[in-house]
């Protein structure tokens, strides 16, 4: 009725008709999907590929990398359809000899006590796992036999070595040391040195170092070029400094590591308000360095997305000195207590340097008035009678 009086358009009023009403009309902006989740595994899914044939170039890599059901299931079949293969071999070679219905008076076997298809699949089996139980063995009498018990040893030795390997590279992965390594669930921002820093904190729990350990870290968000070009994983490598210098580091005790923001950092003009899981930013740090008890190199990541980020906030001291050597305590190893930070991006910092010295003036003011409130309520514990001073 209101649209025929032209007071609510036609147009308008179809398209209210048309949704549905139990539906809400503003959704939440999902959070940003991780690139590198806390315990380091890539969140990228590998689609469409068309050349599946590379992969069977490197087979031993991809094994490796095959799931512990699946390299079970290929070791356990490489051994039966082996056993299986020459089985075959070893019954044809009678068969052909006449050895499975032996005549009187014939002459000497091939294989001794081969008479069916199981008893050569045991004897297939005695051959390449090097049993030798006794009961049938090979003579001169077939050139081939020979030929087939040589061609068994080589592909049996083949197949051990292959197997054998590929067991000891799964459960000696590099990624299995990794899982000592950790990572602080947050990360903060705050002052050092009068300059605002992105810090973390790593440690390792086992005894055993990582030798010539660095370590790097990266920004990704999402970017679009000058000329158009959207990049959505846009990765920019930021410097890492430490106590030690650079990015190697001596990890014997947890220690913080910190990134000065500053004009050539692209957290430069990060602020406080962008500090939410709708930001588009994700920080991923990467641990790297070398087992000392195995010499193979590991690799430990995380990542931090915006709302992992504390402002305002450091580290607490986990590491002091008890009975002459240093004891770490790892209970606190991610707590963080807040300390005075100024509210602004580094830019901003840069250009107005009162900031920092207002946050200073403040900070100082602080103790001394909380200081003079308690000694102003303080009573005195004892008094002076003016006869005493008589």
């Amino acid at each position: 009725m209101l649209s025929r009086k032209g007071i609510i358009p036609e147009e308008y009023v179809l398209t209210r008709l048309a949704e549905d009403p139990t539906e809400p009309r503003y959704r939440a902006r999902e959070r940003r999907a991780r690139f590198v989740s806390k315990k380091g595994n890539c969140n990228v899914a590998h689609k469409n590929i068309r050349e599946q044939g590379r992969f069977l170039q490197d087979v031993f890599t991809t094994l490796v990398d095959l799931k512990w059901p699946h390299t079970l299931l290929i070791f356990t079949m490489s051994f039966l359809c082996s056993w299986l293969l020459f089985a075959m071999a070893w019954w044809l070679i009678a068969f052909a000899h006449g050895d499975l219905a032996p005549i009187e008076g014939a002459g000497e076997p091939c294989v001794t006590s081969i008479h069916s298809f199981s008893s050569a699949f045991l004897f297939s089996i005695e051959v390449q796992v090097t049993i030798g139980f006794g009961g049938r063995m090979v003579t001169e009498e077939c050139p081939l036999a020979i030929l087939v018990l040589i061609v068994q040893n080589i592909v049996g030795l083949m197949i051990n070595a292959i197997m054998l390997g590929c067991i000891f590279m799964k459960t000696a992965q590099a990624h299995r040391r990794a899982e000592t390594l950790i990572f602080s669930k947050h990360a903060v921002i705050a002052l050092r040195q009068g300059r605002l820093c992105f810090m973390l904190r790593v440690g390792d729990l086992r005894k055993s170092m990582i030798i010539s350990a660095t370590i790097h870290m990266q920004v990704v968000r999402k970017t679009t070029s000058p000329e158009g070009e959207v990049v959505p994983l846009h990765q920019v490598d930021i410097p890492m400094e430490n106590g030690v210098g650079g990015n190697s580091i001596f990890l014997v005790a947890p220690l913080i590591i910190y990134h000065v923001i500053d004009a050539n950092s692209p957290l430069y003009d990060l602020a406080p308000g962008d500090l939410h899981h709708h930001q588009d930013l994700e920080i991923i740090v990467i641990l790297e360095g070398v087992v000392e008890t195995t010499g193979i190199t590991t690799q430990a990541r995380t990542s931090y997305l915006a709302d992992e980020i504390l402002w305002g906030q450091r580290f607490v001291p986990i590491v002091a000195e008890e009975d002459g050597r240093y004891s770490v305590d790892y209970s606190k190893f991610g707590n963080t207590i807040k300390v005075p930070t100024p509210l602004c991006t580094a830019r901003q910092l840069d250009e107005d340097r009162s900031l920092l010295d207002a946050l200073t003036l403040a900070s100082a003011r602080g103790p001394l008035r909380k200081r003079s409130v308690a000694v102003a309520k303080a009573k005195p514990k004892f008094s002076i009678s003016p006869d005493s001073l008589s």
